[in-house]
C-alpha cells in the first residue's frame, strides 16, 4: 500500500523500499519494474505483457496512469479505516475517507471510459499485467468495507472476469491479506514502532 523502510528491505533495494527483488546479484525495486522483469525473465504466455508492440504500449499506458490515479486513492482507504488508526490510537475524521473516495470515484470514471469502455480487459479480450496491478490496488477499499464495485456494474463484470482468468482460489489466496486487513486492529502494536510509523502514514495521506 506504500513505501516502506526496513533494514532488510535497504540491503536489498537502493531505495530502500518494499517491495524489493533479489535474483542472483541482480536487485531491483519497484513493483512494476519487477513484474515487467520476471515476465521477461519467465518467458511468460504473451497475453501478459504482449510482444505485439501496440498491445505492450497499451499495458505501459495504464502503467503510467495507474500510479497517479488509482493507486495514488485506493490504497489510502486502508490507511484512513485500519492503518492510521492502528499506530495513532485515533481515527480519522469522516471527511478525509470522503475525500479519498471522490477522487477514486473521479479516477475509477476515467478507467470504465478511457480503459476498460466495452472490453473484457484493459487492453483487450486477454488478462494482461495492466488488470492484474489495477485489481490489486482497487482489491484495498474492499478490505476495509467500501464495495466500489457494488454500484458499478462494467467494473464488477471486469472484476469478475479477472477472477475467472487468474483462478478464484488463487485470487482469493493472493488477496487474503488484503480482505482480512480489519483483523489488524486487534494487534498490538510496539509503541517505539507506532512512534516511527505514524508520521510515515499521516503523510502519505498529505
Amino acid at each position: 500500500s506504500g513505501p516502506s523502510s526496513s533494514e532488510g528491505a535497504g540491503k536489498v533495494s537502493l531505495l530502500k523500499k518494499v517491495p524489493a527483488l533479489k535474483d542472483g546479484d541482480f536487485t531491483l525495486a519497484e513493483c512494476t519494474a519487477i513484474l515487467l522483469y520476471l515476465s521477461r525473465k519467465y518467458n511468460t504466455p504473451d497475453h501478459w505483457y504482449p510482444s505485439d508492440i501496440q498491445k505492450r504500449a497499451r499495458v505501459d499506458e495504464y502503467l503510467s496512469w495507474h500510479h497517479a490515479n488509482i493507486r495514488a486513492s485506493a490504497p489510502k482507504t486502508m490507511w484512513i479505516k485500519v492503518l492510521i488508526p492502528l499506530f495513532t490510537g485515533q481515527p480519522l475524521p469522516s471527511e478525509k475517507l470522503q475525500e479519498v473516495m471522490e477522487g477514486l470515484s473521479t479516477s475509477l470514471k476515467q478507467f470504465e471510459e478511457r480503459f476498460l469502455q466495452d472490453k473484457a480487459f484493459i487492453i483487450g479480450s486477454e488478462i494482461s499485467l495492466a488488470d492484474l496491478v489495477a485489481i490489486v490496488e482497487l482489491m484495498q477499499p474492499v478490505g476495509v468495507g467500501c464495495d466500489i464495485f457494488e454500484d458499478r456494474p462494467r467494473l464488477r463484470e471486469w472484476r469478475r472476469r479477472v477472477e475467472d482468468a487468474v483462478g478464484k482460489e488463487l485470487f482469493f489466496q493472493a488477496h487474503e491479506m488484503i480482505l482480512n486487513i480489519k483483523e489488524l486492529s486487534n494487534i498490538q502494536i510496539d509503541p517505539q514502532l507506532k512512534e516511527q510509523l505514524a508520521p510515515v502514514l499521516m503523510k502519505m495521506l498529505k
